[in-house]
């Protein structure tokens, strides 16, 4: 089953029982994904931020953004509409069809991963990854690799508690560690 119509069909039934709530419309539900990358010292580099562009759109499916800056800052070499990182924000089915290859494809093919720290989730409810090689997601070889880049994944909820986030979080599949509680 699809993770979109798990969602409709079994996880809005058990968040309303486990939060208490009695609409539908209340349970919260995911908005977006963001994958970003900063592109940092290679700045200036523009083969290596098409090597970024390239492995964002194999990741995401979907053609990222370059993000420009707005300021000079001279302390870190950086001229105004210089490009300074890449980004793509993945809504609807891409967004479900991202999730479902995070969680059970990506996170297992993490270097020494024990499961995500329930500290990732905000007060907000959104969850903020952070992946320091690219190499994980098993659309991009190890063949055609030119230079390793980290990304960083941000999936923005509409709960409004981190109560909230980490229960929609837990029925959505994401493996989170156990954490022992000393008394």
């Amino acid at each position: 089953m699809r993770l979109q119509e798990k969602y409709k069909k079994e996880i809005i039934l058990q968040l309303k029982e486990e939060l208490g709530y009695q609409n539908n419309l209340a349970v919260p539900k995911l908005q977006k994904v963001t994958v970003n990358v900063g592109v940092g010292r290679f700045a200036k580099d523009k083969a290596y931020i098409d090597n970024v562009i390239n492995s964002l759109t194999k990741i995401s499916g979907q053609k990222p953004v370059t993000t420009k800056a707005r300021k000079s800052i001279s302390s870190f070499k950086i001229r105004e509409g210089m490009t300074i990182g890449v980004a793509v924000i993945l809504r609807g089915n891409r967004m479900y069809d991202f999730i479902e290859k995070l969680v059970h494809i990506t996170l297992p093919r993490v270097r020494d991963f024990r499961g995500l720290s329930e500290k990732i989730v905000d007060k907000n409810g959104n969850l903020s990854i952070g992946f320091k090689e690219h190499i994980a997601f098993p659309e991009i070889s190890a063949e055609d690799l030119e230079k390793v880049h980290g990304l960083e994944v941000c999936i923005t909820t509409t709960a409004k508690s981190k109560k909230e986030g980490l229960a929609l979080f837990k029925q959505l599949g994401f493996p989170f560690q156990h954490t022992k509680k000393t008394e």
